[in-house]
């Protein structure tokens, strides 16, 4: 009889720490699962913002005019257009501009290129930026904090030279933060094109 008890005991303790190690088992898998669909949770709300920032970043770059200049003009049948296929990748590497004719005294002070990409004034010759994200060519390099400062500040990368006209840097100044981020974020993510634009020309006075 005794043994029977001692038996019995043995398996009534085995039963229940059975029990409690499969209670454990469940409540950590249910532990998991939730873990699990946290996390999914966190990671499909990051992608609708990154998605939402894209989005108003291409806004902005569509209703703030950088394709007029970013954007290299072609002759089409009603005149000059953006070629699309070169979108945003700044002044073209292989048009080499020659000298600026010389407009003399005002009211003509400043003349651009039929590519909408070159300009020269009282500055120099001004290129436009390839604003893809090739590394070494475009905005592949820089950082969201670069970009914001040199649109706050006029100064190229936030501490090198001034950007020089017609970039309208001051518009772009006005944005907020968040704006400005959607704005580098949209830039980055476009695909990279190589397009080495020329370094500004100093005017003549200048050099001298």
């Amino acid at each position: 009889m005794r043994q029977h008890m001692v038996t019995h005991v043995l398996l009534t303790s085995f039963v229940v720490a059975f029990g409690a190690a499969a209670a454990a088992d469940h409540a950590r898998e249910a532990s998991g699962r939730a873990d699990d669909a946290i996390q999914d949770a966190a990671a499909a709300q990051q992608r609708k913002g990154d998605s939402n920032r894209l989005a108003r970043g291409e806004y902005l770059v569509k209703t703030m005019g950088c394709h007029d200049c970013h954007t290299p003009h072609k002759l089409g049948p009603k005149g000059p257009e953006r070629d699309m296929l070169r979108a945003l990748t700044g002044h073209p590497e292989d048009l080499e501009m020659p000298p600026p004719p010389k407009l003399g005294e005002g009211p003509w002070v400043w003349i651009g290129s039929g590519t909408m990409t070159a300009f020269a004034g009282p500055w120099g010759v001004s290129f436009t930026a390839n604003l893809t994200p090739d590394p070494e060519t475009g905005l592949g390099k820089w950082t969201e904090e670069m970009f914001m400062s040199a649109m706050r500040t006029g100064r190229h990368e936030g501490k090198g030279r001034p950007i020089l006209p017609p970039m309208p840097y001051f518009v772009v100044a006005e944005l907020s933060d968040d704006d400005m981020r959607s704005l580098f974020a949209y830039l980055h993510s476009l695909k990279p094109v190589k397009n080495r634009v020329p370094q500004p020309i100093d005017p003549p006075e200048a050099a001298r």
